[in-house]
């Protein structure tokens, strides 16, 4: 008989629960994470491929606002079925230690102890939820159980100047953090490079033992905001427990050259609206068709192929199954599945969500439409900022951004 490897049992945690403010508008209606993405996906579906292609296939997805569309994209596009033990389930905040809603990404963990301690994993992978990136997990684990240490934490080399907006991580040369700041003034050199900073990707894995201690140290802990960056990474720090995993050393099967390493917070309109002209630049800087790690979804609702009519056309675009460009003009634009372009219609530097109609001879750019938005007939958007101020949100990049089903 050969020798069956045994992998070490590993529960994978996704905190799902954020509200998305400065997504506002596309969050008004959905969770953060269940907000679509490149066309064919939403943006929960990055860390759940992530996680399934490493062959973690214990998944629980903790949700807390408006997660009515997560969880139904969970229950239909990411239903595991097989005779081991193996799930993605959907959690939501069950008050299972008195009568409040998730204090922060801590207590959501501490209220659903439950699910670790029914499990009963050797580890606990806990990641983000709304992070456009690929990575292999097991790769972290691998070295998280080789460092010995209690926590490890996944960093992205940034330059420093730009390392302000994150968390940051300072570790010697061993790899061991020494020190773990929110957003400094002045942030710390890694050990090999002055000019980039380690930024915590918010993703974490730890021994469960102390995972469990220090959740519940921490929820006796009445000066705590309960929040992992802010407050269960620290305590690992201050106790010597904590290691830095680079995530530049994480080798993904199928990566290029230009998208190794490739990961955004799309946590503003800006960032969201960069992320998508990142995949449809000549040689784009995200892959999505890599078939080595695909980014899995089940989005398109078995609709036809794209179609493009009466001298409809479609440059440096991607256009997803069920749209139909009828004589209109699109560039530089990523079309979700089921949206129409009219008759002498131009769309330009837009992202169009699921269900969108734009009119005859109507101008769309630099623009986000959330679903179902009706550009109705010769109507402009993106080209008059006077007008635009006044019924849409702008971001500060200048995108436009209209809420779900509005009619313009």
């Amino acid at each position: 008989m050969g020798h069956v490897k045994t992998q070490p049992n590993v529960l994978a945690i996704v905190l799902a629960g954020g509200e998305g403010k400065r997504l506002f508008p596309l969050t008004e209606d959905r969770a953060k994470p269940a907000v679509p993405f490149g066309g064919s996906y939403r943006l929960i579906d990055f860390v759940l491929s992530n996680l399934v292609n490493a062959g973690y296939l214990k998944i629980a997805v903790l949700t807390q606002y408006k997660s009515h569309s997560l969880d139904r994209h969970i229950s239909q596009a990411w239903s595991l079925h097989g005779p081991v033990s193996q799930y993605i389930a959907s959690v939501p905040a069950q008050q299972r230690r008195g009568k409040r809603w998730f204090t922060g990404s801590a207590d959501a963990i501490v209220q659903s102890l439950n699910l670790i301690y029914d499990e009963e994993p050797d580890y606990v992978i806990v990641f983000g939820a709304d992070h456009v990136y690929r990575m292999d997990p097991s790769q972290m684990v691998e070295e998280h159980i080789a460092s010995g240490k209690a926590c490890s934490v996944a960093g992205i080399r940034v330059p420093r100047s730009e390392a302000s907006a994150f968390g940051v991580i300072e570790a010697d040369d061993e790899g061991n953090i020494t020190e773990f700041l929110e957003k400094p003034a002045d942030p710390p050199g890694t050990p090999d490079d002055p000019n980039v900073t380690f930024a915590s990707m918010g993703n974490y894995v730890f021994t469960t033992s102390a995972l469990i201690q220090a959740l519940l140290d921490d929820e006796k802990n009445e000066d705590s905001d309960h929040d992992m960056g802010g407050d269960i990474i620290p305590y690992f720090v201050d106790r010597g427990e904590a290691h830095v995993y680079d995530f530049s050393t994480n080798e993904v099967p199928g990566a290029t050259e230009r998208d190794k390493g490739y990961w955004r917070d799309v946590g503003t309109i800006d960032a969201f609206y960069e992320a998508h002209m990142d995949l449809i630049s000549v040689h784009p800087v995200f892959n999505l068709y890599n078939h080595m790690w695909p980014i899995h979804s089940t989005e398109d609702q078995n609709f036809p192929p794209a179609k493009f009519t009466q001298g409809g056309i479609a440059q440096s675009s991607m256009v997803a199954p069920g749209s139909i460009v009828s004589g209109g003009t699109v560039r530089n634009s990523v079309l979700a599945g089921d949206v129409h372009i009219a008759e002498g219609a131009t769309v330009e530097g837009s992202v169009l969500m699921p269900g969108v109609r734009v009119g005859r001879g109507a101008v769309v750019r630099h623009a986000i439409l959330d679903k179902n938005v009706y550009v109705r007939e010769g109507e402009i958007v993106g080209v008059d900022r006077t007008r635009d101020e006044a019924r849409f949100k702008i971001s500060p990049g200048g995108v436009v951004a209209v809420g779900k089903n509005e009619v313009v």
